[in-house]
């Protein structure tokens, strides 16, 4: 597998990486996540996108917030 770490990738295949991660198959509309409060996945992973972020940042601060101190492994 490679690298989807910021170094290792352009703009256009990070775009790709978080297309092909959020095609579930079924559709946004049968996904919670924008309507449960979620947001935007597109906009959670902007920075990720512009190379301001990794995922594994993004993820863990989405999860502290939503997560609501939850034990959820």
């Amino acid at each position: 597998m490679k690298s989807i770490l910021i170094k290792d990738t352009t703009k256009e295949e990070r775009e790709e990486i978080i297309k092909s991660s959020l095609d579930c198959g079924g559709g946004c509309e049968n996904c919670s996540s924008c309507w449960l409060g979620g947001g935007s996945p597109w906009d959670i992973y902007q920075d990720y996108i512009d190379g301001r972020r990794e995922i594994s940042e993004i993820n863990a601060d989405y999860m502290s917030v939503y997560r609501q101190d939850r034990q959820i492994k």
